[in-house]
């Protein structure tokens, strides 16, 4: 038995300690919103928060997360950014087909929480590990620019 904190709310999970937390999120705990991509932490597809830091939920073991702060794309809206970045997201319609969107908000997001003004190298090196395969990175690199201005710098 493992004791996960996902978006501020407790769990316990009945499954080995290997199990990825991608598949404890959608297959045990419902949360369908962290997507499957490549299976092995390339894509970005997977991307949740652990204590604030992005990581790829298809190659983290969740005995690695027990006793850690580990936020979804479902939580995201209830942080400040999270719903600035939402807010931009749909202004600017980012999404084409939309499956690798919330992992590139996971990582927007962490980007903002360091560094509240970002600068255009910042948000490349941040979101390189993201993949898109409709190319919406122009839109995607203006709507995190509009959520940092929408922010006033202070995430």
């Amino acid at each position: 038995m493992l004791k996960l904190e996902v978006n501020g709310q407790s769990h316990v999970v009945d499954l080995p300690g290997e199990t990825p937390l991608l598949w404890t999120l959608r297959d045990e705990l419902g949360m369908s919103g962290t997507k499957f991509g490549c299976g092995a932490g390339l894509c970005g597809a997977c991307t949740v928060h652990l204590d604030g830091t992005p990581v790829r939920s298809c190659i983290t073991p969740i005995s690695a997360v027990e006793g850690k702060n580990i936020r979804t794309i479902e939580g995201l809206g209830q942080v400040k950014i999270g719903a600035a970045l939402q807010a931009a997201w749909i202004a600017l319609g980012v999404p084409q087909c939309g499956y690798c969107q919330c992992g590139q908000l996971m990582s927007a997001a962490a980007l903002l929480a360091e560094h509240p003004r970002p600068s255009d190298e910042q948000i490349d090196q941040a979101m390189s590990g993201n993949l898109c395969r409709c190319g919406t990175y122009s839109r995607i690199h203006a709507a995190i620019k509009k959520a940092a201005a929408a922010l006033g710098g202070k995430a």
